[in-house]
């Protein structure tokens, strides 16, 4: 299924945002039916998220979390008892995974298991030389002329 979305016009005038329009594209496809275990994704503040996983009956070794570039990847897999006879079986313990799409510089700050959830702390830190910078603009005309000596001044922009 495609995005009744034409993007053709933002392609012309952006340069580098291709990941962006992909994810949009293929955000209308079906991810699958199974959205187990149930999970919130919270925003704390400016530069801080929160994404809270339901994971009772899973233990810290049953769990695991991978960090790529621009993904995190959250598996669970509970190891069967195969000696238990269960009378009543309600518990769902079957494995799963869930992937979430990262932006750029976002990174893990902290998980733990708490109270049968899967708390995964982000924050997003821009490195110091992606942040705005103030550029000299300098008066002499050589530069015009062909004097490639352009000066960059490190003043960040307030």
């Amino acid at each position: 299924m495609r995005s009744n979305v034409d993007f053709s016009p933002f392609y012309r005038s952006s340069v580098g945002f291709d990941r962006i329009f992909n994810l949009l594209e293929n955000s209308t496809q079906p991810q699958g039916s199974d959205r187990w275990p149930p999970y919130d994704i919270v925003k704390l503040g400016e530069d801080k998220y929160r994404i809270v996983i339901a994971v009772a009956g899973f233990g810290q070794d049953d769990l695991a979390i991978t960090h790529e570039p621009n993904l995190l990847v959250v598996k669970g897999d509970k190891s069967t008892d195969e000696e238990l006879q269960y009378l009543h079986h309600g518990l769902a313990l079957r494995p799963f995974a869930h992937r979430f799409e990262l932006a750029d510089h976002v990174s893990v700050t902290d998980a733990r298991v708490d109270n049968g959830l899967l708390i995964i702390d982000l924050k997003k830190e821009i490195p110091e030389e992606m942040k705005p910078r103030r550029i000299a603009i300098s008066g002499s005309a050589n530069t015009i002329a062909g004097d490639s000596s352009n000066r960059v001044s490190d003043n960040r922009a307030a």
